[in-house]
């Protein structure tokens, strides 16, 4: 598509005859019947589609990729605040020094620091893109997971997928363009808002038996596929004909189109959440099997076969890292059920060839203080936890264009503010879309009388991590 601003479906096919001359005219009668068809982007695209792993509960970064040896010097000592004393720190009031749980060693050629509790990942290191300074704007766990999915933090705005789906539409028209495996609860981080529905998440949960559908009413209950598609056909005429009544409604038009995937979704869809068909030895390199990280194994699996079917965004939630207390127990064992599966997933695209066109994103909503918290007030310092972190945390990226084995940004002798490479979530946004072709600037909807985007008004593309 040429390099225009988005516009709801009637601006845009208003704007076809002066704007889109060089369009043939099949491509302009199939982007009017579907909101999914696939989509020129506006600029050079280095990625087609987008894998993003969501650490839920905020991964503590300096066990994982930013010691400091202040910090480690200080261990179980009272160390100065470097934050305004007003400012409300539950459970940290000792502002004790909390030294890593593991080494943290340099890696591969590149040298990037990673800790021992992710031996998996320490193993890609040289195909990691490691951001030290990123931060946000919330220090509570759903405010600042909705901003890190919808780029606000108190609103039903369209989350990121749903932005990607309408720029760039599928690869797959048997396919949603946007699938959020084992999601959050609140069904904001991926729903459409004021998209189209089209564009909302699908959810997927992988099944405890082969009986089970990892997608909620995907199995045809009919049993006859000539009785759905009569049923489907009848019910879609009277929800056209009430389309046209209330003229061109584009919810009522999301909702026809997701009607259609959906029964398309019937035939295609089973087989590729099928994972019986994959090698022992894929199998095994995802950990599929293994106690600690089968649930993990299986969802980063299953996002690679979406992903090669063309799917463009596909988001795997892995919880478990909101370590307010006895973080050196329980954070291996959150390591443990991600390490494994999210590097497979980097090795299987690159031995596929997908990596290079495949950019992913592995985060969580923000991270953790470097000083301890004491949820008890008298636990011994080796039973303590760490305290939410929006103002530092670390992001890492792979493939889709971005600078392989570089680490950019770095934080404070505390670890706690950046002091160079920071990178806001509306500059993490907008370099996120800049690799799939969309300018941040351009890509937006109009609703309540103003055009809304992913990045509101802010975002700047962080050209020192692009290749």
């Amino acid at each position: 598509m040429p390099n225009v601003r988005r516009l709801s479906r009637r601006s845009w096919l208003q704007r076809t005859a002066a704007g889109f001359g060089a369009l043939a005219l099949h491509d302009i009668v199939q982007a009017a019947s579907s909101p999914l068809v696939a989509r020129s982007p506006q600029l050079p695209a280095k990625a087609k589609r987008v894998i993003f792993l969501f650490m839920s509960g905020g991964p503590s970064q300096p066990d994982l990729f930013d010691p400091k040896d202040y910090i480690a010097r200080m261990h179980g000592k009272t160390i100065s605040a470097p934050i305004n004393t007003n400012e409300l720190r539950v459970g940290t009031d000792k502002f004790l020094a909390l030294a890593t749980q593991a080494a943290v060693r340099p890696r591969g050629q590149s040298g990037m620091m990673i800790s021992d509790l992710l031996p998996h990942t320490a193993t890609i290191a040289d195909e990691l893109c490691l951001l030290r300074a990123v931060h946000s704007d919330n220090n509570q766990h759903q405010p600042a997971a909705l901003q890190f999915q919808t780029g606000v933090t108190a609103e039903a705005r369209p989350s990121m997928g749903s932005w990607i789906s309408y720029g760039i539409g599928t690869e797959n028209q048997d396919l949603p363009s946007f699938i959020t495996i084992h999601p959050d609860s609140d069904t904001r981080l991926y729903g459409s808002s004021f998209l189209p529905a089209a564009h909302q998440g699908t959810k997927v949960v992988m099944p405890q038996s082969d009986k089970d559908s990892p997608i909620d009413y995907l199995r045809d209950v009919s049993g006859d596929a000539k009785t759905q598609r009569a049923r489907l056909d009848f019910t879609q005429r009277m929800n056209r004909r009430l389309l046209e009544q209330s003229h061109n409604d584009a919810h009522m038009e999301g909702m026809i189109e997701s009607m259609e995937i959906a029964f398309r979704m019937q035939t295609a869809t089973p087989e590729l959440v099928d994972l019986s068909s994959e090698s022992e030895a894929t199998k095994q390199l995802y950990g599929v099997g293994n106690k600690d990280c089968d649930k993990n194994a299986r969802a980063c699996l299953l996002a690679r076969r979406l992903s090669e079917a063309g799917v463009r965004f596909v988001q795997v939630t892995m919880g478990g890292w909101d370590h307010h207390g006895d973080i050196r127990n329980a954070l291996p064992k959150s390591c443990a059920a991600s390490d494994q599966p999210c590097a497979a997933l980097i090795k299987d695209l690159k031995s596929r060839g997908l990596l290079e066109d495949t950019l992913v994103v592995w985060s969580g909503e923000f991270g953790r203080t470097p000083w301890s918290q004491d949820l008890s007030g008298t636990s011994p310092i080796d039973k303590h936890g760490r305290e939410h972190q929006p103002e530092s945390f670390c992001t890492w990226m792979a493939g889709g264009g971005v600078k392989r084995g570089f680490t950019f940004g770095e934080t404070d002798d505390f670890g706690f503010r950046p002091v160079a490479g920071k990178v806001h979530l509306h500059d993490l946004h907008a370099t996120i879309l800049h690799q799939l072709g969309l300018d941040h600037e351009q890509l937006t909807w109009r609703h309540l009388g103003r055009d809304y985007r992913l990045t509101d008004v802010y975002g700047n593309v962080v050209k020192e991590i692009l290749a």
